[in-house]
């Protein structure tokens, strides 16, 4: 029996089928949004069984037990996480969830809080219930405001059927949810810059340690997850930790939720099991890349991940192989490029995106950023030298690992990712002041025929 056979036996045998839809289940549903038919789908039994047949600490060790991860982009255990809490503080315990999704290429959580705020909301008091946290922050990024007014409606439902507020469905547990909306900076997704914000302050990042678990929104016990991750905590609690672990790989469980964009022909969000083929995510659920053309790079985890070659079409995406080749899953957002892309371009509008958001906190990003991009259209717009490829490289080895934050590292990564895979586009650019591949190249050998 081969390898992809057996793996198929196993697939089928699974007890809910060999591609679940663990948060999308009932996405496809009419007015999933509105709480009447939530809850006709299942919606909020979770919570129901969440109060009644478990102690916080016993959640806990179940979230633990499904090997659930952040889906934010560092994948940290996330039950791992919310053990970090003190045991006894002085201060009020906080739930911050991180709504604010910018990273390119990344879409999930923006559905998730459009087409079925309660998912989230319930998920939120699961995980305060868990973690003992009785006030709540939903932190939605500023551009999303669809979204935004989608999970404040969803909330006054939930208060409103005593869902939250006091005394929860007779538990004695009690909860205050409040929405906040960001003011659309990229930095607020790093989750001490968001603290900052939420408190009213400017969102510059925080010094660590002290990490937010410890001294985290005004000052108190905080934990932080992004959308998707609070939003897959009912699926657990409801399907069981032992079930949810049967899927994905044996580190990266359960399923997640990919952003596929770029050049395929059927761009989306495909709800999928951990270590599912990069090459069954673009030919079967995308459609394969547009144009009949071919696969030359992609980015498995948002443009802050680095740039893996065509090589890689079959790598599982799960955080440990997707790290082994010389990347990170991240955020989830694939991010396709065909043949004809010139890498040079697709390298500056990612760098551009880096410059632009930078919060102007540390010299080595806010300085960086704005050199990397100079250097990269210089090479795009043909006046650039062969020296500037070597340049690019020192400036990003002068910023990775020193500055405050990681954006400063993000921005880097697509550079130095695309330089090691693509040298010769670089020297092309620099030499003949033209694209090698793309509309560039074919107005260089015009102007070429011409003359």
């Amino acid at each position: 029996m081969t390898d992809t056979t057996q793996r198929e036996t196993q697939m089928a045998e699974l007890p809910l089928g060999p591609t679940p839809r663990f948060v999308t289940e009932t996405f496809d549903v009419p007015n999933i949004d509105r709480i009447e038919v939530y809850q006709a789908h299942g919606g909020y039994e979770a919570l129901k069984k969440a109060l009644t047949t478990f102690q916080p600490d016993d959640l806990v060790e179940e979230v633990k037990k499904s090997g659930l991860r952040g889906r934010g982009g560092a994948g940290f255990a996330t039950g791992v996480k919310w053990s970090f809490l003190p045991k006894t503080s002085p201060k009020p315990r906080y739930l911050a969830v991180n709504g604010d999704e910018s990273e390119p290429g990344t879409f999930k959580d923006r559905m998730i809080m459009e087409v079925c705020p309660h998912l989230l909301i319930e998920g939120a008091i699961i995980t305060c219930y868990a973690t003992k946290v009785h006030h709540a922050f939903i932190y939605v990024r500023g551009e999303l405001l669809h979204a935004g007014l989608q999970v404040e409606r969803a909330v006054r439902e939930a208060y409103a059927a005593g869902f939250v507020g006091k005394n929860i469905l007779g538990s004695g547990f009690d909860l205050e949810i409040i929405v906040h909306h960001g003011a659309g900076a990229y930095i607020c997704g790093e989750e001490s810059a968001l603290l900052e914000s939420l408190e009213g302050k400017r969102g510059y990042p925080r010094l660590k340690p002290p990490f937010p678990a410890v001294v985290g929104l005004y000052g108190g016990p905080t934990v932080i997850n992004n959308v998707e991750t609070v939003a897959t905590v009912p699926a657990v609690i409801r399907y069981g930790a032992d079930v949810y672990a049967t899927y994905g790989t044996e580190k990266s469980k359960g399923t997640r939720i990919y952003c596929l964009s770029g050049h395929v022909n059927r761009p989306g969000n495909y709800e999928l099991p951990l270590g599912t083929p990069l090459r069954t995510l673009i030919e079967e659920y995308g459609g394969g890349v547009r144009m009949g053309r071919k696969l030359k790079a992609f980015t498995p985890g948002g443009s802050s991940a680095p740039l893996l070659g065509a090589d890689k079409l079959d790598i599982p995406l799960d955080y440990e192989a997707v790290a082994a080749a010389g990347s990170m899953l991240g955020s989830g957002g694939v991010i396709v490029l065909d043949d004809q892309t010139c890498v040079v371009a697709a390298t500056l509008r990612m760098t551009e995106f880096y410059r632009d958001e930078s919060c102007g906190k540390c010299t080595p990003c806010r300085e960086g950023t704005f050199w990397l991009v100079q250097l990269l259209e210089r090479l795009e717009e043909g006046g650039g030298r062969e020296s500037d490829v070597d340049l690019l490289l020192d400036i990003c080895d002068n910023m990775f690992g020193r500055c405050f934050c990681p954006l400063g590292d993000a921005a880097t990564s697509s550079i130095v990712s695309s330089i090691k895979l693509f040298r010769d586009e670089y020297i092309h650019h620099a030499r003949e002041h033209a694209c090698l591949v793309g509309p560039g190249a074919q107005r260089a050998r015009s102007h070429a025929v011409a003359g």
